[in-house]
């Protein structure tokens, strides 16, 4: 294993050299918190791509192949769907309004009369991605070094707040594009033919296992419509997701660029679910579906492959929690705490934001890590945040993209109603269950269309501000609106 650990080492030494690196040119704002708004199409799509496949993307999609076939792939292809859908329809349109948050978009579009309580869902949605993917350090670092959770969660977390609060995005992108290379080389060229051919080929795989692990829909219908409501959906409107978008140099790299990092991830997605079903070939009797991804890659690679691998799945949770953690620090800052300030203060001081936002990042961060450990449950902790973003966030946002009749008080309402809806659901049919974002949703669906339609119209004055920043219009940085 001596070769494995250097393979690691060398990898997470790396990650914090670029850190470094990226402190250098994070100068301003703009820079710090979007790289300056500067990315081309070949950054951009490995960085989006890098971002949306985690640690629930690898180890979790290997563990459903395990569990359920090929059609374990489900949950990563409709994130990969949700990905098209944003860069093919929205994308664009995202890029050109030169914004840092998804509530300055809904301060813009309505307005100025949601921002503070859109901001804390989508706080409460990225402190808990941020959330789950820490609590996969655990998983990766037990079979790297036998270590204990705690401190597993508490090293690997400790690096990526260390790169990120050093740079921002500017770190997070450099060691996301490393992160990219490392995962297309570990898991789709290394892993995935390994583990079919440890397995005996597709035939004996065919021969070996049930017909339904070959069965493209044998996961279950309405459970492959749970997966598209929430993961397709919620690639919409995430804030970690667009926050990429706003990386993208122009509105073209935004769409296209964005269309190969959605393709890239159909191919993950089958690509886990191969190897999940090979390992079921393997280890018939896992006691864990999501044990897979481990087992196969301690026991079936060779010595240098494995560490390879195993930093492919590193370079997975790092990639998403990094991006999850600049999200919510910038959401706290930017939509919550500058907000209230502006609220309690009006005395005009000019201050640091880089300075400010770095402090953010390393504030949320202890939190991530501290909740991480108090945490066991990663689905709970994904579906509770999943859940809060599409059924408080999904209708507003694309109600503003989408509907010029919709109103600040039909999007105050809706999220408001489909929050609460949300959380009482859970409380009440459990939190794995599918009717909290399925009531959750119609209920701020029904909420938004009937308050904006009892409600005065949107001012013309802010409509037309609006469609001026849709269109790509030379307009100064938008900076937080005092509520």
């Amino acid at each position: 294993m001596a070769v494995d650990y250097t393979v690691i080492v060398i990898y997470l030494a790396g990650m914090l050299a670029m850190g470094w690196w990226g402190m250098r040119r994070a100068k301003s704002k703009s820079e710090f918190l979007v790289a300056g708004r500067r990315l081309g199409p070949a950054m951009y799509s490995g960085t989006m791509a890098a971002i949306v496949l985690g640690g629930a993307s690898t180890i979790g999609g290997v563990g459903l192949g395990y569990k359920y076939g090929l059609s374990g792939a489900w949950m990563v292809f409709t994130i990969g769907l949700g990905l098209l859908a944003l860069s093919v329809f929205f994308s664009a349109r995202i890029a050109r309004l030169k914004v840092y948050t998804v509530s300055e978009m809904l301060d813009l579009r309505y307005g100025g009369r949601a921002g503070v309580i859109s901001g804390l869902v989508m706080w409460a949605y990225t402190l808990m991605l941020a959330v789950t993917s820490t609590i996969a350090y655990a998983t990766i670092f037990d079979v790297l070094f036998d270590m204990n959770r705690t401190v597993a969660i508490v090293l690997g977390g400790s690096i990526v707040v260390a790169y990120s609060t050093l740079g921002g995005m500017w770190s997070i992108t450099l060691t996301d594009m490393v992160q990219f290379v490392v995962k297309t080389i570990g898991v789709l060229l290394l892993l995935l033919p390994i583990a079919v051919v440890k397995a005996g080929g597709f035939s004996e795989m065919k021969a070996k296992l049930p017909t339904e692990y070959f069965d493209p829909l044998g996961i279950g219908g309405e459970t492959i419509f749970t997966y598209v409501l929430i993961y397709t959906f919620g690639m919409l409107i995430g804030q970690d997701i667009w926050q990429r978008v706003f990386t993208a140099r122009s509105d073209k790299t935004a769409k296209w660029g964005g269309t190969v990092a959605g393709t890239y991830c159909l191919v993950y997605a089958l690509a886990g679910a191969v190897i999940g079903t090979a390992a079921k070939v393997l280890y018939p009797n896992l006691a864990s579906a999501d044990d897979a991804f481990a087992t196969i890659v301690k026991d079936e690679l060779p010595v240098g492959v494995r560490g390879l691998v195993l930093a492919a799945a590193l370079a997975a949770v790092m990639s998403t929690s990094s991006g999850a953690l600049i999200a919510c620090a910038t959401v706290a800052n930017n939509d919550i705490w500058s907000r209230l300030r502006g609220a309690v203060r009006s005395d005009g001081d000019d201050h640091d934001e880089v300075r400010g936002n770095r402090a953010f990042i390393l504030v949320m961060g202890l939190a991530v890590i501290g909740t991480a450990i108090a945490l066991n449950n990663v689905v709970e902790a994904l579906t509770v945040a999943y859940n809060l973003l599409v059924g408080g966030l999904l209708v507003p946002i694309l109600g503003g993209l989408l509907w010029k009749r919709g109103t600040a008080q039909g999007a105050l309402a809706s999220v408001i109603v489909g929050g609460l809806a949300v959380i009482g659901l859970m409380a009440g049919y459990g939190i794995l269950a599918n009717e909290p974002v399925y009531y959750g949703l119609l209920s701020s669906l029904v909420v938004y269309v009937a308050v904006s339609l009892a409600t005065p119209a949107t001012d013309t004055a802010v409509l037309e501000a609006w469609r001026e920043r849709l269109a790509g219009r030379e307009v100064p940085e938008p900076v937080p609106v005092s509520r």
